[in-house]
């Protein structure tokens, strides 16, 4: 990610996906308004939890959307003041109130134990990397602050990837309540791994 430039096919695939995937959001919860058809348990856990899901819907979108400029080196290189600015958002707006936000929520996620147990480690480490990456640009560890923000990255883009899930096991037939408790799994536990394979010929000692 280190070598993206705003016209890289990876900053467009990231960017896009990101904003439309948060548009949707925006839409169909931020909104405090329930839009997006969903199962009758969901509508039930939005209007017990309306002001927590749209504050977590807002502010992971914020994550979605600011992170992907957090990746290019010409940003860092020509306004790190807007870097530093961005990331600052991404990091206690999006990472801090989505995660904190989607942390509680996750107990009254749909699906039972799987669902909450899946989601519940989601936010606990979308928090976790989040502090580590903060900790590690205060330290001037500019590396190490890299090598932790794309691991958070790859747990926000969980919000993308859920959405591709569910359409791929829509299509094929299968029933909501059939496989909704996975995707608390199947929507980050991947992009974790990708992420921990695309970092390791990169990592020192440094790296945990």
């Amino acid at each position: 990610m280190g070598t993206m430039t705003t016209r890289s096919p990876q900053f467009l695939t990231l960017l896009v996906s990101a904003i439309a995937v948060s548009g949707y959001a925006l839409w169909g919860y931020g909104s405090g308004i329930q839009r997006a058809a969903v199962h009758p348990d969901m509508i039930r856990v939005f209007n017990a939890q309306r002001t927590l899901i749209t504050l977590h819907a807002t502010c992971s979108g914020i994550a979605l959307v600011s992170g992907p400029f957090q990746f290019l080196p010409g940003l860092r290189a020509w306004r790190p003041s807007l870097h530093r600015w961005l990331g600052y958002l991404y990091l206690t707006v999006g990472v801090g109130i989505g995660g904190v936000s989607g942390l509680l929520l996750a107990f009254t996620a749909y699906g039972g134990l799987v669902s909450a147990a899946g989601f519940s480690l989601l936010a606990a480490l979308w928090l976790f990397t989040g502090v580590h990456a903060l900790l590690a640009a205060k330290q001037k560890d500019f590396e190490l602050h890299r090598i932790w923000m794309t691991r958070n990255y790859a747990l926000t883009f969980a919000g993308v990837t859920i959405r591709i899930y569910l359409g791929l096991f829509f299509a094929s037939g299968l029933k909501f309540e059939e496989f909704y408790p996975s995707l608390a799994w199947l929507c980050w536990v991947p992009n974790l791994i990708l992420v921990e394979w695309w970092l390791l010929p990169g990592r020192n000692r440094q790296n945990p």
